[in-house]
This record gives C-alpha cells, structure tokens and sequence, in this order.
C-alpha cells in the first residue's frame, strides 16, 4: 500500500457532540455501519493545523502548513480479518483552493474553501472559519498534559480511528488508511464554540446550534500517514 500524503497533525481540538444514529444512516458508505461508543452515536467538529504536508514524498509550494475543519462521524467495516474503525466525513474546510481540487478530484472527499484563522496566546487556541455569510469559531484554553487516554475509553474512541471511506455514489464505496501513534490528549481549562452548524454543514445538523457537547478534547497530534484508497464496493 502505497503513502499518498504524509504530514504532521498538530493541536487538533474535538466537540463532540451526540446524535440520533438515524440522523446519520443515508451518509453511512456502503459497506459500512455505524460505530457507536456505549451505545452512543457521535458526530465530532475537528480544527487542527496541517504541518510539513508533503504528496508522494513531495512538498507543494504554499501548501505545506494550513489549516482544517471538518465535521465527522464514526463507521465501521467489518472484514474477514478484522473490524476496521474509520471516519467519514461531512464536510472539510481548508484555505487553500488547490487543496480542495486535489482532495475532491483524487478522494472525492467533501472540501470546500473558506477562509481560516488561528489564534494562539498564552495557551489559547481559537480557530476560526468564515465565508461571506457565516463566521464560525471554535477556542479551548489548555491545561496539563493527560497523556495517551486509557483503552476502552471516551477519549480514546474519539481518536483511535485508523480508516476512512468515502461514498461516492449510491453504491460506491472507497476506503483509505491512515497511520499515526496514539496521541496524547490535553485537559482544558475552557472552551467557547461560537459556530452555526445549519449553514456551515446543512440544515439537518441546525439543532447543534443550541447544543452543548457531551466532550471537548484536544489532542497533540503527530506524525501521519495517508495511503492511496481503494473501491470497497459499487
């Protein structure tokens, strides 16, 4: 399997928030279900730093750091080897035009350009994402070091998760690996979310709006691999 992308992944912050499974079950891929936590479904907002990007062991100049939001849920593909924990995605915010072309023409993910910002003081981390009618934000001010969270656990579910797949089409299924070592995660002192979910991510996600999360992590981050995908099905 051959690396497409390798980066690093920096101070990645996660709302994560609880869901009606059913809310999810039409953008579940093909070949896939569910992944539920205790029983808990989780769709989960992500911002976090791109660094030292490179594409098949390449560097592209003005596109080595950026940043990324995206909103996310949690699947699993069952094969005859093993249960295969991965992510979809609903959709994937970045700065930068060319990143958007290359992720939707290669993986067909779900990218989209908007313009980004990252503030960063005294332990303050607030990521920011606006186009010409919304303006989103996401902050966290960080506290002790927790180290890698324990097997079995909330935070280690929300970040263990090794696949991605893609539904491109009805029945079409792709499905990519990533690698990196477990991360260690951060408490937080505070966070702030100041985001409208209904038009950032479509209407059925509104009702985040008023919600509050059931957690808010951050996790340091790593070194990461991404492979080329494959078609799964369709």
């Amino acid at each position: 399997m051959r690396k497409f992308l390798t980066a690093e992944w920096r101070d990645l912050v996660m709302a994560n928030y609880e869901v009606e499974p059913r809310l999810l079950e039409d953008l579940t891929p093909n070949g896939t279900e569910l992944d539920l936590n205790e029983g808990k479904c989780f769709v989960s907002l992500v911002a976090f730093k791109f660094v030292n990007t490179k594409v098949l062991g390449f560097p592209v100049p003005f596109h080595t750091d950026f940043l990324e939001v995206n909103l996310r849920f949690y699947v699993l593909r069952k094969t005859p080897d093993e249960d295969r924990r991965g992510v979809v995605f609903v959709k994937e915010i970045v700065p930068r035009s060319a990143i958007t072309f290359v992720a939707r023409t290669l993986y067909g993910e779900p990218y989209e350009t908007w313009k980004m910002a990252l503030t960063e003081d005294s332990g303050l981390l607030s990521y920011s994402w606006s186009d010409q009618s919304v303006k989103n934000r996401l902050s966290v001010r960080v506290g002790e070091n927790q180290g890698v969270p324990e097997n079995g656990s909330h935070g280690e579910f929300i970040i263990e998760h090794y696949w991605g797949y893609t539904a491109r089409g009805s029945s079409r299924t792709d499905e990519y690996k990533v690698e990196h070592p477990k991360w260690e995660l951060f408490e937080l002192d505070s966070s702030e979310i100041a985001v409208d979910f209904g038009a950032t991510y479509g209407d059925r996600f509104n009702f985040l709006n008023e919600a509050s999360p059931y957690s808010v992590i951050m996790a340091k981050g790593s070194e990461i691999a991404v492979y080329k995908g494959e078609r799964i099905s369709g």
